[in-house]
């Protein structure tokens, strides 16, 4: 579904991403995980068109997509929520989700509110209003009314409460096995991320320095501390 061939992405003289090589299978959930200032983040920003590679190359679904623009590739089904989920506070959940799927024929509200039970009596209300956990309820749920092939989530556990990320964990899980959905999970929340994931890459000052299967760093303790540090070795 996504294969980063060789990217590098600077901002000015600062190179963030240095020669990445990604691959996303079709239908999985693969995580990235590293440190702040790793370039998790600009990765994320690379593969929607947000920021363009000075080089090497980023195919989404056999087609060569580097740097194109991010409504273009919104169109071919890629979601992008950002980290702190960047939902629109003036405007009301209902507002917020008709956005995600503003360019659809029909918009599918049942699916998303099935998901997020706690949106709907939020409907007519100003996101403003929205407790940490539900605003990040409501920006994968935009992201979700454009029927994406592919979600980018970017730190969707941050700030939130273990038992709101759990409950967001699950949906992604129940999302991938009941719709075939493709998810690119970036996460400092390295216990979460691996419990969902089927793949997982390691970022370190922009180079990927590990990957393989979520399960092996997950229950290797050494692996563990040896990318993620003595803080995140499970217990």
């Amino acid at each position: 579904m996504l294969e980063l061939s060789t990217v590098v992405t600077s901002y000015g003289a600062v190179r963030a991403l240095s020669g990445v090589d990604l691959s996303v299978p079709e239908g999985s959930l693969t995580a990235v995980l590293g440190a702040n200032g790793a370039g998790k983040t600009t990765l994320l920003r690379t593969v929607s068109g947000l920021v363009r590679p000075a080089s090497g190359s980023v195919v989404f679904d056999g087609r060569d997509v580097t740097g194109l623009a991010p409504d273009r590739l919104a169109r071919l089904g890629l979601g992008h929520v950002p980290e702190h989920g960047g939902v629109i506070t003036e405007l009301t959940v209902r507002e917020n989700l008709r956005l995600g799927g503003l360019w659809r024929r029909s918009a599918d509200f049942d699916s998303v509110l099935a998901l997020f039970p706690a949106l709907e009596p939020r409907l007519g209300s100003q996101a403003s209003t929205l407790s940490g956990g539900e605003r990040q309820m409501l920006a994968i749920g935009r992201a979700l009314m454009g029927r994406p092939r592919l979600l980018l989530l970017d730190e969707p556990s941050l700030g939130l409460a273990p038992m709101v990320t759990a409950s967001i964990m699950r949906v992604l899980r129940e999302l991938r096995s009941s719709t075939g959905l493709t998810v690119l999970l970036v996460e400092q929340n390295a216990r979460s991320a691996l419990s969902v994931a089927e793949h997982a890459y390691v970022l370190t000052l922009g180079r990927v320095t590990w990957s393989g299967p979520a399960a092996d760093l997950l229950a290797d303790p050494h692996l563990h501390e040896a990318y993620l540090g003595r803080n995140e070795v499970p217990r």
